[in-house]
This record gives C-alpha cells, structure tokens and sequence, in this order.
C-alpha cells in the first residue's frame, strides 16, 4: 500500500454506561444527535474535511449497528481509490472470554499491523464520542512545527469541572510538563479532548514496550503519556477554544441538542464550509399542523408537529399529536408524544411512545429524565 502521510485511528469502543438504555444496544458513537446525526458523523467529518484519507474505527461494545453504518465510507466521501473507513475489532480475549481492548492504548497496540499497512509519518488518534469540529491538518501543522513526539489537543474548562477531566499542565509556551487524570485538585483548566498526534515510529516503539508490561493499564493518559514525559519526550498542548462537547451523560446530552437553539452556537450545522456528513435518508420535510404552537424549536426532516413545542430539539419522524406539549426536551428519532400529552425536562428515547394525557419530566427538575420506555396514558 501506498504511503500516507496521517492516518486516523477512532477509539469508538466505549461502553457508555452514563447514558443508561440509551447504550444498552447501541455503541455510543451510533446515540443519534442534533435531529438526523450520529455522534460518529464528528469526527469522521472531521477527517474528511482535514483531508485524512485512512480511517480506521475501534469498535467492541453493541457494536453491529455501528459497524454497518461506518462501513458506508461514501457517507464522508472515504470511499475513493486512495480513501477509506475500516471496521476494525478486538482480537484478544478477556478472562469473560470476550474479546476486548484492554484499554486506548491497547486498541491501537491490538492493529498495529494495520497502521503499519499504510506506513504512516504520523498517526492521529481520536475518541468517537465527542461532538466538535476542528481541523486536523492546522493540529498536524503545529506538531510539525513545533518538532514534537507527540500533540495533545485541550480545551479549557472552567476550573469548577477541571476534576472531572485529565488535565495538561504546560510550561507557559505550550510544552506540556505534568499530566494529572481527573485531579482532586487541578493545578489548570486544560482538560484533554482525547484528540493525539503522535510520530508512529516514536509510539510504536512504546506500545510495543507497553504491551510486555504486565502492570500495564494499556492506556495512553495511564501509561504511555507518563512514560513519554519521564522518558523526557516533547510534548506539546494544541489549544482548541470552538465548541467541544463531551456527551458521556444524559444531561450533556440534552444539553448539546439544546445548545442547537442557540443563534450563535459555534458549532453551526449550517455551516457550508465544514459540513457535517451523515446518512442520507431521503425523509419527507417536517409537517407543522394549524394547530401547532412553536417557540424557539429545532425540527427535523419527517416530523410531524400538531401540538405545542417550546425551547425543544424535534428528531427525524416524531409525532406531536395535537394538544400535546413538549417544552424544554429532546425527541429522539420515532418517538411519539399523544393527544394531550406533557413532556417536560425530558430526554425521549428513539421510538418511545408517551401516551395520551400522560405526563412526563419536571419543570424543577435538576436533573434530566430519561424516558426509555413507552409511557402509557390513558385508554
């Protein structure tokens, strides 16, 4: 195979056991998002638009819908002579009998035969569970430039979540000289996307060393991160300040599908320039009633709007029946809201039917509901 000169490998295996029914048969990455998009349309957009060409996806939990639909290349245009989107899955087996990637590193350690294919110069490694856009060319730019083994990408978090995070601390000009995972006390703000670039002969040097270690965690904010540092590699923090957004909870994930409402949202998904790519479904326009009341609502292709909508995002192919109220929630695809229904403070699982005058959510609400199963109203 032919040389190139970044390959992409996207850590998509992750459980999500925070978001609860919404993962108990769909990957994570595969959670719908924004109306009509997946969370993995990111990141794979994000390669396409930066020009990398290889793409090789990490897949292990619940993951045969997410392997369908990543293997349709054409839908982020990695589908030429020279590009493409490969499945790739574990190959070594747990004490469960399962097999699995131990860890992030271990992921990448598990198909370094496949990176090795395409003798890349450098390799990017992403997580499939974030929703952001940003270019990985200007990243790569800076890790050349910067003459760096390795390039963490951080955005910064306001210090009250900082905990919650693995932070990079820096020298002041950007060489990052501490790693600290979710501490109890962070010394700065700069938490990691789990976005890396790394020179591959520099990492498959370690990865090989790491997968020897029985002590290992074979993970890279456990393991190799610290070992590069200790080893005196040069690691420099690429600063990301757009819009970036973790879904690994209900409420973060109610709450990105609402930032949507915001006129100026930078994430844009009407943005021409940085286009956002996803399955094409052919649906119908959304239909909105006579009847049909909406302040300040995202509504997607196939919806069916008779009722009241306030400050809510509408997926693909709802049903709002007439008299029914959905305020301050997220509908997934297929769900369906009946004749006098109330859903409020709500995250609508795809295909849930809320019964006819039945109520759902608190306006007082701390937290978001989950509604992952039908609720029955009356007959």
């Amino acid at each position: 195979m032919a040389q190139t000169s970044m390959l992409a490998m996207i850590l998509a295996g992750g459980r999500g056991s925070r978001l609860h029914d919404l993962t108990n048969k769909v990957a994570k990455p595969a959670v719908s998002y924004g109306g009509k998009y997946r969370i993995i349309d990111f990141p794979l957009s994000n390669c396409a638009n930066s020009g990398v060409d290889i793409v090789g996806v990490l897949t292990q939990y619940e993951s045969v819908l997410l392997n369908s639909y990543v293997a349709a290349g054409g839908r982020w245009g990695l589908d030429t002579k020279d590009s493409g989107v490969f499945v790739l899955t574990p190959r070594e087996k747990a004490d469960s009998g399962l097999d699995v990637y131990r860890g992030t590193a271990d992921a990448i350690s598990q198909n370094i035969d496949f990176v090795d294919a395409y003798d890349p110069e450098y390799i990017l490694i992403l997580s499939g569970d974030h929703i952001y856009k940003m270019n990985y060319d200007k990243m790569l730019t800076y890790h050349k430039e910067q003459g760096a083994d390795a390039t963490i990408a951080v955005r910064g978090v306001p210090m009250k979540e900082a905990s919650r995070f693995g932070i990079m601390n820096t020298d002041g000009n950007g060489r990052i000289i501490e790693f600290e995972e979710k501490p109890a006390k962070p010394k700065s703000n700069l938490a990691s996307m789990g976005i890396y670039i790394f020179t591959w002969k520099t990492l498959r040097k370690l990865l090989v060393e790491d997968m020897k270690n029985p002590n290992s965690d074979h993970d890279f904010g456990k393991d190799i991160i610290p070992v590069m540092l200790n080893d005196g590699k040069k690691l420099c923090a690429y600063e990301f300040s757009g819009y970036w957004k973790d879904v690994g909870t209900i409420d973060s994930l109610w709450e990105a599908n609402m930032d949507l409402l915001d006129s100026d949202n930078e994430l844009d998904l009407d943005d021409t320039s940085w286009k956002i790519y996803t399955e094409d479904s052919g649906i119908t326009p959304q239909y909105i009633a006579s009847t049909a009341k909406i302040d300040e609502a995202y509504i997607n292709q196939g919806a069916a709007v008779g009722g009241t909508v306030q400050r809510s995002v509408i997926f693909t192919n709802c049903k709002i029946a007439p008299g029914a109220k959905v305020i301050d929630s997220v509908l997934m695809p297929g769900a369906i809201v009946e004749e006098g229904a109330v859903v409020t403070r709500a995250l609508v699982a795809e295909n849930v039917r809320i019964g006819k005058n039945a109520k759902v959510g608190e306006k007082k609400s701390e937290e978001i509901l989950l509604v992952a199963k039908n609720v029955k109203g009356e007959d």
